[in-house]
């Protein structure tokens, strides 16, 4: 399990206590910590991470349905042909607003006005400041993970997850006749602490894109966003590639807020 936060349910109709409840609630903020670190997953999954029998997993999957924290998405199977589509679940966006908007609206107001003042680059000079931060504290680990890029995303993945990311990393082996380049590293997100401040602010999730490029040493590619619609954040990382080099870690943003704001203001 994750240290994911748990999300605080409430089922339809009278609220019930006692000992029975108090287990089911446990159980049911285990359930719901599963789907926010492996969603999309199938109940049949859950049951056997959790060792749930098929139909306790599905009861607890109903109650969280029900309280709005959890929705399913219907998901072809990799490799399959035409055919009904397979019920997986996955956090909804009332289940990640759940988690803490951290005051997202008072920052959203700023960086709205801040934009409004300064323009695009100053929201831009903001974010790279914020994402410096989480690339120094990184890098060193990453580093000791040694040349290997999958090592280094899962290095990465794990730094994520203590900063509340819920993050993973899956190794995606290509198979002849696709050739070994195409082979890579899907690192996947599923939480993001400024999901709401992003949608409204892409450059976000541009900047934190570049940061993990620069970590593993690879260009990499985001395939979604939590910010725009996806049910978790993923990022391709090809590893059919020559070792990554080390990563340079800025000692400060390419341009401070402040400067880049003078740089607005001096325009004519």
């Amino acid at each position: 399990m994750t240290n994911a936060t748990a999300v605080p349910v409430a089922g339809p109709g009278p609220a019930a206590s006692g000992p029975v409840a108090d287990a089911d609630e446990r159980t049911r903020d285990r359930v719901l910590a599963a789907v926010l670190e492996h969603g999309p997953v199938s109940a049949a999954e859950l049951g056997d991470m959790l060792g749930f029998t098929p139909a306790a997993v599905r009861r607890h999957l109903d109650h969280l349905s029900r309280a709005g924290v959890i929705e399913v998405k219907r998901l072809a199977k990799p490799g399959t042909g035409a055919g009904r589509p397979a019920r997986r679940y996955v956090l909804s966006s009332q289940g990640q607003s759940s988690l803490g908007n951290d005051y997202l609206d008072i920052a959203a107001l700023a960086l709205q006005q801040l934009q409004k003042v300064a323009g695009p680059d100053a929201v831009r000079a903001f974010a790279e400041e914020r994402f410096a931060d989480m690339e120094r504290r990184y890098a060193p680990e990453i580093e000791q993970a040694g040349p290997d890029i999958r090592d280094r995303a899962t290095a990465l993945a794990a730094a994520l997850t203590r900063d509340n990311f819920v993050a993973s990393a899956a190794s995606i082996e290509a198979k002849a006749p696709l050739p070994a380049a195409l082979s890579s590293v899907q690192l996947c997100q599923g939480h993001c602490p400024i999901q709401q401040l992003a949608a409204r602010f892409p450059v976000f999730c541009d900047v934190e894109t570049e940061v993990f490029s620069r970590l593993v040493g690879v260009d990499v590619r985001r395939l979604s966003t939590l910010a725009r619609g996806g049910h978790v954040c993923t990022t391709h990382i090809p590893t059919g590639r020559l070792p990554a080099k080390p990563a340079t870690v800025p000692a400060a943003a390419p341009a401070s807020l402040d400067e880049v704001i003078n740089h607005q203001q001096e325009r004519p």
